[in-house]
């Protein structure tokens, strides 16, 4: 499934800033940042399960906020971007 995962943590304390780095890394081991608070993910059931998990005991459910948007595959085909490129088709071959 493809999802588009964005979130909101509140970064005045120093803990918050740790919650902030801790969902990024969490969403990077998942997918890809295509904005700062932005992730582009393409995940099974048992990965999102897995990486909702994981998200939620990270956050602090009083301050932060974290929205998964599940898209079609036919949505993903209809993206518009604007400015410089922040993404790659996770479909394609990578080459190191």
């Amino acid at each position: 499934m493809y999802i588009l995962i964005t979130y909101d943590v509140d970064t005045v304390s120093e803990t918050g800033q740790k919650r902030l780095r801790q969902v990024a890394k969490a969403c990077k081991d998942y997918g890809q940042r295509v904005q700062n608070s932005v992730f582009e993910c393409e995940l099974s059931e048992a990965q999102f399960v897995t990486l909702k998990n994981n998200i939620s005991a990270i956050i602090n459910m009083e301050l932060d906020s974290v929205r998964f948007y599940f898209l079609s595959s036919k949505s993903h085909g209809r993206i518009i971007t604007m400015g410089k490129k922040t993404s790659y088709n996770v479909n394609d071959a990578i080459i190191i």
